[in-house]
């Protein structure tokens, strides 16, 4: 497995090593001797989670906070999207950064988002299938959000506003200037 690193440190790329043959592929998508091995964090996933969505929508930004903080190993199972991770840690040099990947069926790519970030993705395939880790459950009562839009935040989510699909919840997102984290 490869790691990239991104202009963000704790938030990484990763590239598993992918073995092809004439029946199609096969690859580990997720081991945690050799995640530690290669990260140096012994994180404890104990959630997944996966969705399904058609072109344009956008899911996201999305966080837990306190106790509720939710790290993510993110990947993309069918289709293609633009992940974003965007840095919510107090007093972080990189505050209000975010890092942009595409993650793909076809690239086989993880992104490992840690805890502290707001996290979405918008769909650039006909459809995708979407799945993810997370080292903490699901809290209803800390769940967050920032607007995908925020001007500060300054994403390329790769569509026009009017082309993207987003739910009526994640539309009256608050500005990052007055989320609460």
């Amino acid at each position: 497995m490869n790691i990239v690193l991104t202009e963000i440190e704790g938030c990484f790329i990763l590239e598993p090593r992918v073995f092809n043959d004439g029946r199609g592929y096969f690859y580990e998508s997720y081991n945690k001797n050799t995640f530690k091995a290669v990260t140096g964090l012994d994180v404890n996933f104990v959630q997944d989670n996966q969705s399904f969505s058609s072109k344009g929508v956008l899911r996201g930004l999305h966080y837990q906070i306190g106790d509720a903080a939710q790290a993510k190993l993110v990947r993309v199972v069918q289709g293609a999207v633009i992940d974003v991770a965007v840095d919510l840690r107090r007093g972080s040099a990189t505050f209000g950064k975010h890092v942009a990947v595409e993650l793909s069926a076809d690239n086989k790519r993880q992104l490992f988002v840690p805890r502290g970030f707001a996290h979405g993705f918008v769909v650039l395939s006909d459809e995708a299938e979407f799945a993810y880790k997370c080292d903490n459950f699901y809290s209803k009562e800390h769940e967050r959000g920032v607007i995908y839009n925020d001007a500060q935040l300054n994403i390329d989510w790769k569509f026009a506003g009017a082309d993207l699909l987003v739910s009526e919840k994640d539309a009256i997102l608050p500005a990052l200037a007055d989320a609460e984290y």
